[in-house]
């Protein structure tokens, strides 16, 4: 990797620095579009005393889910924790620290982290154990609480094509929080399914821009679904 060329060919390359306690932002929504060849190789790696941040933790035995399998991941910052048995269970145990979060502040605290600002009032939450302990202010006579946006140290994200200076194009609902995912680091890493040579993309249609990008790979997904319903 030189220059402006952001790709990298191993995954050994492309997660270089991630070690343990770190805080890692990571982009999907249940099982649509996460990066899941750059979890397999936190697995791999068994970097541990993560923070993970991210709208859930996959399901039991992939995405996210199989960092829980050996404690790797000490806290999660999530919204939801449904499809995942393991997650439920080490969180009534207190095995694992959770911080649940709605689904639009943490995209905005996401969004917030990489714009660079400190922290934003929110409706949302209030009055419920989501605002405890926060401050409260009064806009137009409504009540509003203080969350802090969130950074990471690395922050890894699934997209759908990049070219080599990391420009990149997510494809319809796998979009959901990679965008501010990719914002938020201050490693970011780009696994996608094809990159193309600068120019290739229409720049109207680039979502996430390169200078928010620091490693590109081209990974290979098995596309699973979480809950798989036919007709009888």
């Amino acid at each position: 990797m030189s220059g402006f060329d952001k790709v990298v060919t191993s995954y050994d390359e492309a997660l270089a620095g991630l070690s343990d306690n770190m805080t890692v932002i990571a982009g999907g929504f249940g099982l649509c579009g996460i990066p899941e060849g750059l979890i397999a190789q936190i697995k791999k790696m068994g970097t541990r005393g993560l923070t993970v941040v991210s709208n859930n933790a996959g399901v039991d035995g992939f995405g996210l889910g199989i960092l829980l399998e050996d404690h790797q991941i000490k806290k999660m910052i999530a919204s939801y924790v449904g499809e995942n048995a393991l997650f439920e269970q080490q969180l009534l145990s207190g095995e694992l620290e959770v911080e649940l979060t709605p689904q639009g502040t943490l995209a905005e605290k996401m969004r917030a982290g990489g714009a660079g600002i400190p922290a934003f009032y929110t409706a949302t939450g209030y009055g419920t154990p989501v605002g405890e302990g926060k401050e409260v202010r009064q806009f137009n006579g409504r009540n509003f609480i203080l969350e802090e946006s969130i950074t990471g140290d690395f922050a890894i994200v699934k997209g759908w094509k990049a070219d080599r200076y990391g420009n990149v194009i997510y494809r319809h609902t796998a979009q959901n929080f990679n965008p501010m995912a990719a914002t938020a680091g201050k490693i970011t890493v780009v696994e996608v399914e094809e990159i193309v040579e600068p120019g290739e993309l229409e720049p109207s249609q680039i979502h996430t821009p390169g200078i928010f990008v620091d490693r590109i790979i081209q990974g290979r997904f098995e596309k699973r679904i979480e809950q798989r319903t036919v007709r009888g």
